[in-house]
């Protein structure tokens, strides 16, 4: 069993059906069940993903992500530990704000993969996790 946090996008591809990247994203969740790995995302994520909802006053889209999220991942806070790993993090100024602070709630946790579909996040190495994959390159 491993821990995997999985970025915003992989929600946005799995909750809006983007195509092939959805298609990805279902089975990497349907692998990730059989090994039984847990799969974590921050609190950041669910609001990174209700942004366009709200805008567009979609509340089924909302009620979509908050229940995919919700029923499938455990939800990491940036916490006190995590704003630690935050600035330690963002001392590479190449990592966006954004993406530190998930980086930071996934290392926070101890996670075994963090899955992005950034290619420039999964050329970094972040202390506390243990890799970070491409969509492409984590897909079974």
């Amino acid at each position: 069993m491993s821990r995997v946090f999985w970025d915003t996008n992989l929600f946005v591809y799995l909750v809006e059906d983007r195509g092939a990247r959805a298609e990805q994203v279902v089975a990497l969740r349907g692998w990730m069940m059989e090994r039984e790995d847990e799969l974590l995302t921050s609190a950041l994520t669910l609001g990174e993903v209700l942004v366009k909802p709200m805008e567009e006053g979609d509340e089924t889209l909302m009620r979509r992500y908050e229940h995919a999220i919700g029923a499938g991942a455990t939800v990491l806070p940036f916490d006190e530990r995590a704003a630690r790993r935050f600035a330690d993090i963002r001392r590479d100024r190449s990592i966006k704000a954004p993406d530190a602070i998930q980086l930071a709630c996934a290392a926070a946790a101890n996670v075994d993969l963090f899955v992005t579909n950034d290619d420039r996040l999964s050329r970094k190495h972040v202390q506390g996790i243990q890799f970070i994959q491409s969509l492409d390159k984590a897909t079974p």
